[in-house]
């Protein structure tokens, strides 16, 4: 082994290996700072909606002056639903089932009773960004779990609350209280208790079970379901620029904020795609450049190598130097990648978290098990190639 060592060092290039070093370091760092900022960066665009998911769309038909005057009806026919759902953008479509009975609700707070007409809406729970194991309702039953708009809750504590002197609430607190719910319609009324058990950042509507809509609607109502005027819509990220053509085309409306948040997602992939692929090839460049130096190291030894096989080593024995040099080299490489990229993280998080109150740094998981990952798998397939070169001798 001493023998073989000796070898290697003896016509070992600093100058090749100094290159792979340095282009595979750059590589690495460029990759795994890639996806490390993509982790950082991805819940501020996405609403909430977790890594890679889609975007949500709250589509409605527009309702101009000519319109109202000529009555002019503002739901969705099948025959559209059917052509929205065609559209390749769109992966699937859900539609807002409304109340049709009358809801009061009404809540005792600070010794100030709180009493209002309101509405009830229900989605699909697939829709939904909230999980709650309260999501639920069992005809008979009496309790109705409700979720509301987070910026109901906003709208209380900075507007209202705020004028009248009123202590501001957590959602902790809210959902520690109970409303008094009264539904009526069709000669019958019904009491309940309403619980609160989220509040939404994507749905700014006032949300019950869809098992509670459906047994209500048959209880408190005789008119048939109507045509809905309000669907939800589950985009491609990628096809964000499409939606808008075609909602423009078609006459529809939905929040341009949320089109342009999807299209800062897009871009965000985009950019984090072509820059991660820039340096996934100088990553490949580099490993390519450390075969051929060894390949080089090879071919110069061969005519001892062959002899060092001849005598009895093995291929094993001959390899052994030359894999350790690879994983030595590799792991190197690994360290001082991390490092880099903490580094260059310890420089933008402070500004993210400014910029941002609620902003929270992504686990550094994902990063690295890239990196041991990247090392293991480039080690492997230069020991691979090692010996089957060396084999080839024998």
């Amino acid at each position: 082994m001493n023998l073989i060592g000796k070898l290697l060092r003896s016509h070992l290039s600093i100058a090749q290996l100094t290159g792979f070093f340095i282009a595979n370091l750059t590589g690495m760092v460029i990759v795994l700072l890639c996806i490390q900022v993509y982790a950082d960066l991805r819940p501020l665009f996405g609403d909430n909606d977790g890594l890679m998911r889609n975007n949500y769309l709250i589509v409605t038909k527009k309702i101009g002056t000519l319109g109202m005057l000529t009555g002019r009806n503002s739901s969705f026919s099948p025959e559209e639903l059917e052509e929205i759902r065609r559209q390749p953008f769109i992966k699937k479509a859900g539609i807002f089932d409304a109340s049709r009975f009358k809801v009061t609700a009404g809540i005792v707070f600070q010794h100030i009773g709180f009493s209002t007409e309101m509405f009830f809406e229900a989605v699909p729970d697939e829709y939904l960004d909230i999980q709650s194991p309260e999501w639920h309702f069992t005809p008979g039953g009496r309790t109705i779990p409700i979720i509301l708009p987070r910026n109901y809750l906003d709208l209380y504590n900075f507007g209202f609350a705020q004028s009248r002197n009123l202590p501001k609430m957590s959602e902790g607190v809210i959902g520690l209280m109970r409303l008094d719910i009264r539904l009526s319609g069709e000669g019958r009324q019904g009491e309940f208790t309403g619980k609160i058990v989220g509040f939404s950042n994507r749905l700014n509507t006032i949300l019950v079970p869809a098992d509670f809509m459906r047994w209500a609607n048959q209880t408190y109502a005789s008119h048939a379901q109507p045509a809905p005027s309000r669907i939800i819509l589950e985009t491609n990220l990628s096809g964000d620029a499409e939606a808008e053509r075609f909602l423009k085309a078609n006459g529809y409306e939905t929040d341009q904020e949320k089109l342009e948040a999807g299209k800062a997602v897009g871009m965000l992939n985009r950019i984090t795609f072509v820059t991660g692929a820039v340096g996934m090839v100088i990553c490949i460049l580099s490993v390519y450049i450390l075969m051929l130096s060894i390949y080089l190291l090879l071919q110069k030894n061969s005519t001892k190598l062959e002899n060092l096989l001849l005598i009895g080593y093995s291929v094993s024995q001959v390899a052994s130097p030359y894999r350790r040099l690879t994983w030595a080299l590799n792991t190197a490489v690994l360290l001082l990648a991390v490092a880099a990229v903490l580094w260059i993280r310890s420089l933008y998080i402070p500004w993210l978290t400014e910029s941002w109150s609620d902003f929270k740094p992504a686990s550094l998981s994902g990063m690295l098990t890239a990196s041991a990952g990247l090392c293991l798998t480039v080690s492997i397939l230069n020991g691979f190639a090692i010996s089957r070169k060396i084999r080839k001798l024998s």
